[in-house]
């Protein structure tokens, strides 16, 4: 990966422990320390009076639960508990404890191939319920029917709410060629599905030349090595003789922002802004260009509800500078960038750690990208993943600003 890569992503990316953060850290593990037996809380590291009384809170219930608790005591199922719980208590969906078993499949999305069903999740936090991004592209998910928009109710007969989403990620996964049962809610009806888990290729980049020599290309997530494969893709096309081109982001829930910055450099003007990003401090950093453009057409992006994080990264830039054109509907507004730590015992943190803007410093996060075109799809289309050519008008009206 290269130096940037992970600092800054949607789905969690590298094993880096940065100097902001140690003070949390400490806490944390001190918290740790203190709620288990033998001695911990002596090692209790208090960095103010509140964690102090957070520190001797735990030890009271700890001392209650040695007392009257009939069964016996997991010390690592409470020390997990202590921490998730903590964690949880920022009421911020992005940020998540991941226990060290955990932390290998975590990790594991982001190389592009993994075990599994092939979905994208997210916490409809209105609902309480997990709620289907995307299925990946020619996935399993996919080809047993499953939508964006489903939500997921049960896995192998157990219930989960939306903050139950990452047990529920970890039950969906397994060992290839097993099956996993859902149970789906799609509007009104309730679905059961058994799907066999498969190798997942995560992040295929597509792409054809369609009429009038416009260029498509489209790829369902940003995961190590997208940049590369859609700039080999684009020159594929180039030599077909493309004169535009078409980069749908519909469904596209994001991945490494390295990723987008890296498309965003093959299209934008030699030190261009691409996003700011501002840390909890209101320290603002600021990412440009740093290569001349290697694509010089015109441009039309697609988005929809489902377009995130990286993909409105690369939507906001190119629209701000006037580089393209967007059409569909407005993207999901997740605009927010998370780093993933490690602790010394192996479990991770993803947090949330700052918020980017668009070139012309607007907000994304909670608002979304509005498209130069708002272009619905007919109510006729079932399935967003798999539409007919002849009732994409999405599509239709892109193909209509490039003629």
């Amino acid at each position: 990966m290269e130096e940037k890569r992970g600092l800054k992503t949607y789905k969690v990316i590298m094993l880096v422990i940065l100097v902001a953060f140690v003070t949390f850290l400490l806490t944390t593990i001190g918290m740790y320390q203190y709620f288990t037996k033998d001695g911990f809380g002596k090692q209790l590291v208090a960095t103010s009076s509140n964690n102090q009384e957070i520190a001797n809170t735990l030890t009271q219930y700890r001392k209650i639960i040695d007392k009257y608790f009939l069964g016996n005591v997991d010390e690592e199922k409470l020390k997990e508990g202590a921490i998730k719980g903590y964690v949880e208590g920022l009421g911020d969906k992005y940020t998540e404890y991941i226990p060290k078993e955990e932390m290998e499949d975590y990790m594991a999305d982001t190389t592009g191939n993994f075990v599994g069903i092939g979905i994208y999740m997210v916490q409809d936090t209105e609902a309480n319920k997990i709620m289907v991004l995307s299925p990946i592209k020619g996935g399993p998910a996919e080809k047993a029917g499953l939508q964006p928009g489903d939500y997921i109710i049960a896995v192998d007969g157990v219930q989960y709410t939306g903050e139950q989403m990452t047990e529920a990620s970890n039950k969906i996964k397994g060992e290839e060629g097993t099956t996993v049962k859902l149970e789906v809610q799609r509007g009104n009806e309730t679905l059961d599905y058994e799907i066999t888990r498969e190798n997942v290729k995560v992040n295929p980049v597509e792409g054809e030349v369609l009429d009038n020599n416009i260029g498509y290309i489209t790829f369902s997530s940003f995961d190590d090595g997208t940049a590369e494969e859609f700039k080999a893709k684009y020159e594929e096309l180039a030599k077909q003789g493309i004169q535009s081109l078409i980069i749908d982001l519909r469904n596209n829930g994001g991945g490494i922002v390295d990723e987008a910055l890296e498309i965003a450099n093959y299209i934008l003007d030699k030190d261009s802004v691409i996003l700011y990003e501002v840390d909890k401090n209101n320290n603002e950093e600021v990412e440009k260009t740093t290569d001349d453009p290697i694509i010089n057409m015109p441009i039309v992006l697609l988005t929809n509800e489902n377009t995130a994080s990286s993909s409105e990264i690369l939507a906001g830039a190119l629209k701000d500078h006037g580089k393209a054109k967007i059409v569909g509907t407005k993207t999901y507004g997740k605009g927010v960038i998370q780093q993933l730590l490690t602790l010394p015992d192996g479990s991770g943190l993803k947090i949330t750690a700052e918020e980017y803007l668009t070139p012309n410093k607007t907000k994304i996060n909670g608002v979304g990208i509005e498209p130069d075109e708002i272009v619905e799809l007919p109510d006729s289309v079932e399935n967003v993943l798999n539409v007919d050519r002849n009732e994409d008008t999405q599509l239709q009206k892109a193909m209509e600003l490039l003629k």
